[in-house]
């Protein structure tokens, strides 16, 4: 049994109805709970745990459970309020891969999930152990444990046995598995927000007497906005404020709420909190900021203990506009106009812009969550929670931290199918990140691995809040264009010329239009209309005139959006045309997006109702809409694209690198960066193409081993190695095209004479042919997880900087996507004469250098520069691996933050 099974930490997770348990190694002074667990049973129940009744079977349970550790054996239990509620425990045996586990749940507390959870947590101990197989035995009779296995996600057989069940479960980490895990939390996670997003009384707590008090404020807010439920203050010397019934303490309220807005001086958060939780409060939102690390970790156990949902501290507030509820606990200026957003931040000022923008667009709020520095609800929590709640159609986030991106990553794919997701790309520059991490006291995120999370999840990202709230009103109001073909209409050939480059600018194309669309234009258009693309249809152009024109362009198949530039004129204005109406008189939604742009608007964007009862963007810049656009393609792109997969690898012996990796961390228990031998050996685990090479520690060695590598040309390279050489060309510290047998002596000699006292051998390999140089590599993000880079290679790699990345396990997209994205994609595709790389082999070197990432948590960085691409093949001329000590983690193991 490795260490980090055995030392794994106590966590907290949600069972099915929402509450919070605490997951943690059974130890020995567990024994009288754990034996009071099974004392306590029904007979029936201890029946069909024992498969027989005996008075010392619970002593004998417990002896076993809470015994000193022992090799191939595991027990978690589960508890709430410091009592044992579950236990799980498997057996190996002597088996290396196969245990038996057992269950055990107290009476009354069945058909919540506690022994599910218990198991999730138990097969992702046995797999950090090696372990493949869970077998059980059960009466048949006992369907609940039966019925526990069966829906676990895991491919599971039965055997019967008269009136046993012989139960066999593989432990493998598949979709099938991770989907069940996750719609189990899922719904587990939004039962666990009902208290703190539909609470049935709510209670302020230090909200003050005297106006100027964030607490009062809040009150204010929540009566005004006509909270539906009952409403209380806390307030010890009062009876009443602002019309609302005060009492001294919670304790003494005559109801005690679901929710309770806490907003009192830091020192007393911990204290307030934890009385809270003793009253029997579910949820509680923390507005008060300046909390000190104790402060703060008594806050999060005070939740943790009773288990309350929390949302802050340090945060604007939350609110839920549904009409049965009206709840409006922040301190904003103003209440929130009710609609189909999700806005989750985690900036309060980014929140009152987003409130701000998106009721002065009608497009409203469904519910609203200022995150603050997010010590327990997420963004991930809010996008189930809108996922479920009936009423949300587009989600809005600014995030400047991730605490389980993977998981994160998950949830925004499978929710981006539904609704759009948008977002600020916040802390794109070093400076964002250092205000980032100092704003909210979040670690900071590189910006290509945020930026490869929001493209694999399908999110929208942003990079302003003018410019989400711009995307937004398109996406709320438009339908998805087919492609990216835009056809421009104007009446000003300026505003035409400005749209046409801020199209082009976006990545969208601008098709000529065809002759016979031409002509049909022509005879609705006035006298000299060019029509082109853009179609400049002049300032002579009647209201009708445009409404023919952008219908004609609407049904063109060639044409996936229409953009409308307009300009007032005098001529439109003499004759009574009114040219937005022309917009505004057709069906607002019709199979096509179509956006008007308008420089004189004194808004950047604005939702004009149409004659249906729809809506059409308006925009005061070309720019902006262009932008809309594009979002929009990219999206529509992203669905109509299959749910990718991870590929099937052949030759892969993951127990080997496993054995590799642990012998040499031993070795180096700092860790290191592998000799050539050995990273050789780990690149032969996941049959990743080296090209022939030869160590050699001596100068007769070195010609030996080049007189066997020697190709048809007869000449061979020689690089110098020594522990932690990372860039070899800059030291100089390569040789090429040697010829003969004295060229390699003296390049050995060269390499003596230099690097004397660091060099400890020499790696010999055949001239490679010509071809593409690329890199192909792995960086162990330590929130992130592994991410796989591609671009590229050669010296110039970090010069030019021509990357794309990618979170591992790489999808069979991902895949193709990170060899299309960078800019030297066009190498591999074939250019002046020359024919394509091997793409296939470059898709599989790609695949298999994920799944060693992903199967290696130690693995912290892999470097193959160059990888040669050539017609023929894929192989890595050079490679570098660093591992480190890492206890791996199961990402998508259910627990709270």
């Amino acid at each position: 049994m490795s260490d980090a099974v055995l030392n794994r930490p106590p966590v907290h997770a949600l069972l099915a109805d929402g509450t919070t348990v605490c997951i943690r190694p059974v130890t020995q002074a567990d024994h009288d709970q754990v034996q009071g667990l099974y004392e306590e049973m029904s007979p029936e129940n201890l029946r069909r745990r024992f498969f027989s009744l005996s008075p010392r079977s619970a002593a004998l349970a417990a002896d076993r459970a809470c015994a000193p550790a022992q090799h191939g054996y595991r027990a978690l239990l589960a508890e709430t309020h410091s009592q044992v509620i579950g236990l799980a425990e498997y057996d190996t045996a002597g088996e290396t891969s196969e245990a038996e586990i057992s269950i055990a749940v107290c009476d009354g507390l069945h058909h919540r999930g506690v022994g599910t959870l218990l198991v999730e947590h138990l097969v992702s101990a046995a797999r950090a152990d090696g372990i493949t197989t869970f077998t059980a035995d059960a009466l048949s009779e006992n369907h609940e444990i039966l019925r526990l296995f069966a829906d676990l996600g895991l491919r599971t057989a039965r055997r019967f046995e008269g009136p046993e069940v012989r139960c066999t479960i593989q432990l493998d980490s598949d979709d099938a598995y991770l989907s069940a895990v996750e719609a189990r939390g899922r719904s587990a996670d939004v039962a666990s927000l009902e208290p703190l997003l539909r609470p049935n009384a709510v209670a302020v707590v230090g909200a003050g007497r005297k106006p100027g008090s964030v607490g009062r404020a809040i009150l204010h807010h929540l009566k005004t906005g006509g909270y539906t439920h009952r409403l209380f203050a806390v307030n010890p010397s009062v009876n009443h404020i602002l019309g609302v019934p005060s009492c001294p303490s919670v304790s003494t309220l005559p109801k005690i709420p679901d929710l309770a807005v806490v907003a009192v001086p830091a020192a007393a958060v911990p204290e307030t909190a934890e009385e809270c939780g003793k009253a029997g409060v579910r949820a509680v939102l923390v507005v008060t900021a300046g909390l000190n690390a104790d402060q703060a970790q008594a806050l999060l156990a005070a939740c943790r203990t009773y288990g309350m949902r929390l949302v802050g501290p340090n945060c604007l507030g939350i609110s839920n506009t549904d009409p049965d509820l009206r709840m409006d606990a922040t301190f904003a200026a103003d209440h929130p106009r009710p609609g189909t957003a999700g806005v989750a931040v985690q900036s309060g000022g980014v929140g009152i812009a987003l409130l701000d923008g998106l009721s002065r667009l009608g497009i409203g709020v469904s519910s609203f969550a200022s995150l603050g520095d997010k010590y327990d609800v997420s963004g991930n929590d809010m996008l189930q929670w809108w996922e479920s709640d009936g009423r949300t159609s587009l989600a809005l986030l600014h995030l400047e931290s991730f605490g389980s991106p993977r998981a994160f990553s998950r949830t925004a794919r499978r929710v981006t199918r539904h609704m759009p997701v948008l977002t600020v790309d916040a802390g794109r520059t070093p400076a964002g990140r250092r205000a980032a991490a100092s704003h909210t006291a979040a670690a900071a995120t590189p910006t290509m691995t945020r930026q490869a999370l929001f493209t694999q999840a399908g999110i929208t990202a942003t990079g302003s809040v003018g410019e989400l709230l711009e995307t937004a009103a398109l996406l709320h109001s438009q339908p998805l264009p087919a492609g990216t073909r835009v056809a421009i209409v104007t009446n000003a050939g300026g505003a035409g010329v400005l749209a046409a480059d801020a199209c082009t600018e976006a990545g969208l194309a601008l098709p000529p239009l065809p002759p016979e669309v031409i002509d049909d234009l022509l005879t609705v258009l006035p006298q000299g209309a060019a029509v082109g693309n853009p179609v400049d249809a002049t300032a002579a152009v009647t209201e009708d005139q445009l409404a023919d024109c952008l219908d004609r362009l609407m049904h063109h198949p060639g044409i996936d959006a229409v953009l409308v530039a307009l300009v007032p004129t005098a001529v439109a204005a003499a004759t009574g045309d009114d040219l937005i109406r022309a917009l505004t008189g057709a069906p607002a939604h019709r199979a096509k997006p179509i956006a008007a742009v308008r420089l004189e608007q004194d808004l950047p964007v604005k939702l004009l109702p149409a004659a249906d009862g729809g809506t059409i963007p308006s925009y005061a810049e070309p720019q902006a809409a262009a932008r809309a656009l594009a979002h929009a393609a990219r999206r529509a792109a992203w669905l109509a694209r299959p749910v990718g997969t991870v590929p099937e690898l052949d030759g892969i012996d993951t127990t080997r690198a496993q054995e590799i990796t642990d012998t040499f961390l031993a070795a180096h228990p700092d860790g290191g960066w592998l000799d050539p031998s050995t990273c050789a050996d780990l690149l032969t685990c996941y049959g990743i193409p080296q090209i022939p090479w030869a160590w050699a520690e001596t100068e007769d060695e070195a010609v030996l081993a080049a007189q066997r590598l020697r190709g048809p040309d007869g000449r061979v390279v020689m690089k110098a190695h020594w522990p932690g050489l990372v860039h070899k060309s800059e030291g100089r510290a390569v040789h090429l095209d040697l010829q003969n047998d004295a060229q390699v002596r003296a390049a050995f000699r060269d390499f003596e004479t230099r690097f004397a006292g660091l060099l400890t051998g020499v790696v010999v390999q055949p001239l490679a042919a010509r071809g593409t140089e690329l890199f192909a590599g792995v960086v162990q993000d330590e929130v992130f997880g592994p991410l796989v880079l591609f671009g590229l290679g050669g010296t110039a790699t970090e010069i030019l900087g021509d990357h794309a990345a990618r979170l591992a396990p790489l999808t069979d997209h991902d895949v193709h996507d990170l060899i299309t994205a960078p800019r030297c994609a066009p190498l591999l595709l074939g250019t002046r004469g020359s024919g394509p790389a091997d793409l296939e082999g470059l898709e599989q070197l790609l695949s298999r250098l994920s799944r060693m990432a992903a199967d290696l948590p130690q693995l912290a960085e892999v470097d193959f520069n160059p990888v040669l691409a050539t017609p023929a093949d894929v192989c890595v001329l050079d490679a570098r691996v660093r591992l480190v000590p890492r206890t791996p983690q199961d990402p998508y193991l259910r627990r709270l933050r």
